[in-house]
This record gives structure tokens, sequence and C-alpha cells, in this order.
């Protein structure tokens, strides 16, 4: 009798992507893709130590997704934002994994290009390299929040889309004025979270930029 397929890496992974488009983490499960590739957990555990290497293997593939082809250009913001976009646009391709990045992080490949090209554009602001590190943890934990949020919008379905508008819509056109003043007066303007996020994305990482250059010492060149 023929023995069971030996399923490489990259097509564990492959499947592993396909399963959480479809699930979140929290139901995923070895067995479950051991399932879906006709095999046993004990053959993935093979490439995989555990549940969370594996995830995070498969996040780290969309940050090499996001670095391919990839060239630093222009000063040190305008690579920050060159390189926040081109994860954002990755992680919009597949938004379920977004969860995973920013729940498990990554420390393969994808996730060093990523830091050393964040590191290299810190470095090229004038910063003393001190304060670069701390830099860069805000920067990223900005990204990730700003990524995974955008996120969780996305893999909601139209109907409750529709469903949440109309929640709040409620909430807060029909706010009491005498509780909720400044709800009530701001009703017709407030808008709710999944509208114009690439806007709110853009402008909050050009103002947290904004805010490490006004901390560059005027001394140093900015590049």
């Amino acid at each position: 009798m023929a023995g069971r397929r030996r399923w490489a890496t990259e097509e564990i992974l492959d499947a592993a992507a396909e399963l959480l488009r479809t699930s979140d983490t929290d139901s995923f499960s070895v067995r479950k893709l051991a399932a879906a590739l006709g095999t046993d957990s004990s053959s993935l555990y093979r490439h995989f130590r555990s549940k969370t290497e594996l995830l995070r293997a498969v996040a780290d593939r969309i940050l090499l997704t996001a670095m391919d082809g990839y060239h630093p250009e222009g000063d040190w913001k305008q690579r920050l934002t060159a390189l926040a976009l081109r994860v954002r646009e990755a992680f919009g391709q597949q938004p379920q994994l977004a969860a995973v990045w920013g729940r498990y992080a990554s420390s393969g490949t994808g996730s060093r290009l990523i830091m050393e090209e964040a590191l290299q554009a810190l470095r090229a602001s004038g910063l003393p390299d001190e304060e670069i590190p701390a830099r860069y943890h805000r920067i990223a934990i900005l990204i990730a929040a700003l990524i995974a949020s955008e996120a969780g919008m996305s893999a909601t379905t139209p109907e409750e889309q529709e469903q949440g508008m109309e929640l709040f819509r409620v909430a807060v056109l029909g706010a009491d004025p005498e509780r909720f003043p400044a709800l009530a007066h701001f009703a017709r303007d407030v808008r709710p979270l999944g509208v114009d996020r690439r806007a709110a994305f853009d402008e909050i990482l050009a103002a947290h930029l904004a805010h490490i250059e006004a901390s560059v010492p005027s001394s140093r060149p900015i590049g």
C-alpha cells in the first residue's frame, strides 16, 4: 500500500493560508490543516513544532510578499510611508491573516526585511542611534494596529457591514442631547469606523512621522 504523500513546507503554508481565509486563528488548528491535506498532524509537526510557529510562518510570507520588488526611494519619511503602505496592501489581499501577524508577529526573513528597512530609514532621519529602537517599536505597533483594525472591518460580510451601519445611525442620530450633548451636536458629521480608512491610515501615519521629525536634533542632517 502506498504511503501518505509527503507535503513540502511551502505546500503546507499554502494550505494553511487558504484555511485561514475562511476561519480565524482561534478555530484554526494543526489537526484541521492535516485533515485538509489528507494527512495526520504528526507529519506537519516535522515541519513546524507548534501551531504558533506555523502561524508565524504564514504571516511572514505576507511580509515577504510586501517586500517583493521593493527599493528604497525618497527621504526617510517617504521610505517609511512606502513600507507601511506595502504591508497594508499585502495584508489587504488576505485580511484574515492580519490578525495572525498582530497576535503572533514573525521572526522570519520577511520580518527581518521589514525591520531592516525601517531601522535604516530611521537612521537616515538624523535621530540619535540610542533613540531609534524605541521609535521603531512605536511605529511597528502603530502600523500593526492600523492594519489589524482595517482588516477586521474588511473581513465582515456585506450584511454585517450594513447591520453595523444601521446600529451606528441609531446610536448616533438617536442620542439623547441632554445626556450626550456633544454627540448630538456632531451627530450628522461623525463617521463610522469603516468609512474612509485609507485616508485615516495615511493621516495617522503622517502625523506620527511628523512627531518624530520634530524631535530630530536640528544639527543633524535629515536624509
